[in-house]
């Protein structure tokens, strides 16, 4: 899969962590593979606590680039309470300012919260993962500093303000993501996503912002490298 997406010009990669176990296999293949680097994260849906001390330590390897995925989920059934989710991505989050790492955000159904949270956090740097909200929304995370990423969903036609979202959102602050192995392109749905068809996403991506694709490329590898700052 590494190999496919290096063919089809998608170079570097993130693998995230959801919890110590898989965060400690995204580190693995980060050291095995050259293409691939690691995030440490507890996703908002687990049930167990964050061991914050393992995960201290595992986000301290030299292929790590990124805290996450982290954040709140106020919609998912069988999610730990409100106040549960709150606690814990306020020790992800300072985790990520104790180590200079940005975070990737996840939210559903929290986005007054999470903005709240990462106002909280002097010198916490981001990006709000899989984005799917209003240009209000959009335009307050970008005024606390964070990017804005974006995957097969803008693909949608129905998609008409996320569309609108990618057309105003500032050249210097937009991402383009899979979230592999969800996320993918319209014409793809049902197939499972992966790596190399982040350009499904990044075709449209630069048509809607009237550029080619190769600046747009260019554009995203000095987003990704100005944000992953260890992704060099």
């Amino acid at each position: 899969m590494v190999e496919t997406a290096v063919r089809a010009g998608v170079t570097r990669m993130i693998t995230m962590g959801v919890d110590l176990e898989r965060s400690r296999t995204a580190v693995l293949l980060a050291h095995r593979l050259d293409a691939v680097w690691a995030a440490v994260g507890h996703y908002p849906g687990e049930h167990a606590p964050p061991d914050m001390k393992a995960l201290g330590e595992l986000a301290r390897d030299t292929r790590v680039v990124a805290i996450g995925e982290v954040g709140l989920d106020f919609e998912e059934h069988g999610t730990p309470p409100r106040d549960v989710q709150g606690e814990r991505l306020h020790q992800m989050f300072e985790l990520a300012v104790e180590l200079d790492l940005p975070v990737s955000v996840h939210n559903r159904g929290a986005a007054a919260e999470i903005a709240s949270a990462i106002a909280a956090h002097r010198g916490l740097r981001g990006v709000m993962h899989y984005f799917a909200l209003e240009w209000d929304w959009a335009e307050r995370f970008l005024e606390l500093g964070f990017y804005l990423s974006f995957a097969g969903l803008v693909t949608r036609p129905s998609r008409h303000a996320l569309r609108g979202v990618v057309k105003q959102c500032p050249a210097d602050r937009l991402l383009l993501e899979t979230d592999s192995p969800y996320g993918n392109a319209h014409k793809r749905m049902g197939v499972p996503n992966q790596p190399a068809y982040l350009l499904d996403t990044a075709e449209l991506v630069s048509e809607l912002r009237g550029m080619s694709l190769e600046e747009l490329a260019a554009q995203e590898s000095a987003n990704a490298l100005a944000l992953f700052r260890n992704m060099k």
